[in-house]
């Protein structure tokens, strides 16, 4: 998405000094260029077509107008409108994002294939005048939302410096049936009651064809958001989708290392080591008699739903189970999903690492750190990192790192990446729980200083996910990839380990003066479920994310 950025507005009345102050104002550029991809099929061929429109991305803007303060970091947000854009192509909306980082992103511009897909609208509405907002900025903004003939939707707004309505021609509607419902995504920045997001389909997922435009919308406060819509791929055929070469060019280039705390004791194995080194299935009613897993896990249970009939657990042996617990980094291996995420203009890689064991947690009571004793053990660990490319360019758009239960997207400008050139992200793994982050540090589950301690730094201790792994699954017909037995075990990978969570509470509790012992207790009513980790977790096939979007 390399974006270029010009500044035509000679009139703008923040300083020049001010400008170049921001972050956006110097475009995101990778350590490296992109690679050459091999051919096949239309993956990084620039346009998409999506049945009656050929839709590409551009990352090419002038700059319409900039708030400098409110949302992220209180820098404000620019708004900008695609430039350099193709001989008959066009618009569909502006582009927005938060002053506080380089700029990154993009919007789709469209052409017809058919007759009468795109209509000029027949007005527009103003959305917001920014005078009344008293802060500081361009002299006021003025947001715009189209007024769609009958039978067409707007799927974007525009911006301008002037009361004057902006020429019908500026963009294009696009035809109803071609479109779907979206949402707000990712927040751009806000004030006054005023909030400005990023626009996602509200239905996501590998077999979803809402398509995201890269448009925002603008959402006053008490007053309904402008009508938008995003974009539908009625000829989702996967075409686009990566092949199996050109996906080992992309994993070799966007391949993340991932850091383990140097104290960290639980680490990852592959699979085959963890079932090859003592690793036990169990079934209800003959506990008694476990039995030893192939390899490869042919002998596991397949599909069927986690009914509690089987779980797995660490060998019985003392000595074996206290190895197998603290994993193998030598004999790690990464396992990667590939999947079509909006309408298959986006190719989503999971990740999925496997640990044996996830450790017990640590709490932070204000300057007091103490070992939680049981809390948060559990066999059996799966964590994940996604890396979301664009089936246009072949480029990083986004990588999601999951914590806990949940997880955050990063954009690859916010990204720290290995060095020396190389555009593979880094990300950090939690002592013991093994949650990802971006940044090395404390992460602090909780308020007020009182919380569950997510412990990050660099180390010695590294998984580079590009020197050993395997693609398991893909979604989409084509993907030729033969799914090994172990995915589709869809019952518990650790037993329940059965301990008295409250006795554990007011063990570290008893070790607290008074109002740090208040602090405690009161947290540890709000512990979330998953910290706790008695339960044993299902296999990455049983995660929503798995045919879903992120959470």
């Amino acid at each position: 998405m390399g974006n270029c950025l010009s500044i035509t507005d000679p009139s703008l009345v923040v300083s020049e000094k001010i400008l170049k102050a921001l972050p956006v104002e110097t475009p995101f550029k990778f350590p490296s260029p992109l690679p050459t991809f091999p051919q096949g099929n239309g993956f990084a061929k620039r346009t998409i077509d999506i049945g009656g429109l050929e839709v590409s991305q551009v990352s090419t803007f002038n700059k319409v107008w900039s708030t400098h303060e409110g949302g992220p970091d209180n820098l404000g947000a620019t708004f900008f409108e695609p430039s350099s854009v193709p001989s008959g192509f066009s618009i569909l909306g502006y582009y927005a994002q938060p002053n506080n980082r380089q700029l990154f992103g993009w919007v789709l511009i469209a052409r017809e294939l058919s007759s009468n897909t795109l209509k000029p609208p027949v007005d527009y509405t103003l959305v917001a005048n920014t005078e009344s907002l008293k802060i500081k900025q361009d002299g006021p903004g003025y947001i715009w939302q189209p007024v769609p003939p009958v039978g067409y939707q707007a799927v974007g707004l525009i911006v301008t410096t002037t009361s004057q309505k902006p020429p019908l021609d500026k963009l294009r509607c696009v035809r109803s049936d071609l479109t779907e419902q979206c949402e707000s995504d990712t927040w751009i920045w806000g004030t006054n009651g005023v909030n400005v997001s990023n626009l996602r389909p509200n239905i996501r997922g590998t077999q979803a064809t809402g398509v995201c435009v890269g448009t925002f919308t603008w959402q006053p406060q008490n007053s309904s958001p402008p009508s938008l819509s995003c974009l539908r791929n009625t000829k989702l055929n996967f075409f686009t989708m990566p092949n199996g070469s050109q996906i080992g060019v992309l994993f070799n280039t966007y391949s993340p290392l991932i850091y383990l705390h140097p104290d960290e004791e639980y680490l990852p194995s592959s699979v085959n080591w963890y079932f090859s080194n003592g690793a036990l299935l169990y079934k209800q009613g003959q506990e008694s008699n476990p039995t030893p897993i192939e390899s490869n896990g042919s002998n596991l249970p397949q599909g069927g739903s986690n009914d509690g009939s089987y779980w797995l657990d660490l060998p019985i042996d003392k000595k074996a189970k206290e190895r197998v617990k603290k994993g193998d980094l030598q004999n790690t291996k990464a396992y990667l999903h590939i999947k079509p995420m909006f309408g298959a203009t986006f190719t989503d890689i999971g990740i999925w690492l496997f640990y044996p064991f996830n450790g017990p947690a640590r709490a932070k009571v204000k300057f007091i750190n103490l070992p939680l004793g049981r809390i948060g053990e559990h066999i059996g660990d799966w964590e994940h990192v996604t890396l979301r490319i664009s089936n246009f360019t072949g480029e990083l758009w986004r990588v999601f790192l999951s914590q806990h239960s949940g997880g955050v997207w990063l954009d690859a400008c916010d990204l720290e990446f290995q060095g020396g050139g190389s555009n593979k992200p880094v990300a950090y793994a939690s002592l013991h729980g093994h949650a990802m982050y971006a940044k090395p540090g404390l992460v602090l589950q909780g308020d007020d200083d009182v919380g569950i301690r997510n412990d990050t730094a660099k180390s010695k201790k590294v998984v580079d996910t590009g020197l050993g792994y395997e693609v398991v699954a893909a979604e989409y017909e084509g993907g030729g990839v033969v799914e090994p037995p172990w995915l589709n075990y869809f019952r518990k990978w650790g037993p329940k380990i059965d301990y008295s969570v409250d006795d554990d509470v007011k063990r570290v509790a008893r070790l607290l003066p008074g109002a740090l012992k208040k602090a405690f207790v009161n947290f540890a009513k709000k512990i979330p479920d998953e910290v706790y980790g008695e339960d044993g977790p299902t296999g990455p096939k049983l995660k929503g994310n798995w045919s879903g979007d992120e959470k």
